[in-house]
């Protein structure tokens, strides 16, 4: 019980001291696959955000292309928050059910769960008092488990007896938030 009594009295006298916007991509939600996040400060010059980016697509053209991603991020501000530049680093998680870009042109998709690691750097240009458009790119290193099927029967075409494992280093997020200002 005091544990929860302890954690709603940090999280309302952080809530009432800070500025907290909540926000859209632009660029991929006309592409039906929307990106929404919150961002709150945490600092003279840190905010942290929390945002998610769905796929929510299970076949396009009879190819899958579903994906699920959630990524809590820490920036820092170099000038001042919500209006200049910022790095960011974070850790996320990713669930899909997708075509990985060098199986294109085959009858082959993945089935399973990885996780992030990276950073972003962005650009905040302040509009007026209530919004904010947020310009950025992140990447880092990819780290899926799978298991890779053909589409149309379901059979696996690889060996692993529980999970492939990928890696690689790719930018994985990038866009234009527009971000208004909740308090």
């Amino acid at each position: 019980m005091k544990q929860i009594l302890i954690f709603f009295i940090l999280f309302f006298s952080i809530h009432s001291q800070s500025q907290t916007y909540v926000k859209v991509n632009a660029l991929t939600t006309p592409f039906t696959i929307p990106n929404v996040g919150i961002e709150t400060s945490i600092g003279k010059k840190s905010s942290f955000q929390f945002d998610i980016l769905v796929s929510p697509w299970k076949s396009i053209n009879g190819k899958p292309r579903q994906f699920y991603t959630f990524i809590p991020e820490y920036r820092y501000h170099f000038r001042e928050k919500y209006n200049g530049f910022y790095v960011g680093a974070h850790i996320g998680a990713s669930i899909f059910n997708f075509q990985k870009w060098n199986y294109l042109n085959t009858d082959k998709y993945e089935k399973g769960f990885g996780y992030l690691m990276g950073a972003t750097i962005g650009y905040q240009a302040k509009i007026n008092d209530k919004f904010v458009l947020d310009c950025f790119l992140g990447g880092g290193s990819s780290q899926g488990f799978y298991k890779g099927y053909y589409i149309g029967t379901n059979e696996r075409y690889e060996t692993a007896k529980k999970y492939n494992k990928s890696g690689e280093w790719i930018p994985y997020r990038g866009g234009v938030m527009v971000s208004y200002k909740l308090n």
